[in-house]
């Protein structure tokens, strides 16, 4: 079969149209992405821009600052609580608590200091039991008192005997605390 001249030019037109309509779909796809992509570059260089390099010395300066009170706080933390174990000053503070809310300080006793580590930092724990007899509000302000003016003790457990009746011996309480002290490596 043979084609005639308007055949062969009509299908070279039609491969023509058919490559054309190609090259343009190619070619809006790419202009649509080069658009794109150009709107994302202005968007980073804006954002690029908005970051000003003053804010982030400041905020170096700031977060330096910070770490320097935190170190500083973390030595005042070590300091305190390298003081020694049998420190007349805990025996000074338990005897002037007790004292200072009326009551009476019976017996102390501790046991073997155990090491641990307390916030990521080594430390000697030392148990200590007080016993107290006194008025039951006395007790109740002396164990409040006691726990907070001691800053290297944690006050554990606390158990109260009520007489009854009452009046024939005072109430009393027995207050296990633990006091840490700081273990250098």
């Amino acid at each position: 079969m043979k084609l005639s001249k308007k055949s062969w030019l009509s299908i070279a037109i039609g491969l023509f149209l058919i490559a054309l309509v190609g090259l343009w779909t190619v070619y809006s796809q790419q202009s649509g992405a080069e658009k794109q992509l150009k709107e994302e570059l202005a968007l980073a260089k804006s954002r690029l821009e908005s970051i000003k390099l003053e804010q982030l010395t400041d905020k170096r300066g700031e977060l330096e600052r910070q770490l320097d009170e935190t170190i500083a706080q973390s030595e005042d933390a070590r300091e305190t609580l390298s003081q020694p174990m049998n420190s007349i000053i805990i025996s000074d503070i338990l005897f002037r608590t007790a004292e200072a809310n009326s009551v009476n300080v019976t017996e102390t006793t501790s046991s073997v200091a155990n090491k641990v580590v307390l916030e990521g930092v080594p430390c000697l724990a030392l148990p200590l039991t007080a016993r107290v007899e006194g008025e039951l509000n006395n007790l109740v302000d002396f164990i409040t008192e006691l726990n907070g003016d001691l800053s290297i003790a944690t006050v554990k457990a606390v158990s109260m005997e009520i007489p009854h009746p009452v009046g024939q011996r005072k109430p009393s309480a027995s207050v296990q605390m633990v006091i840490y002290t700081y273990e250098e490596s």
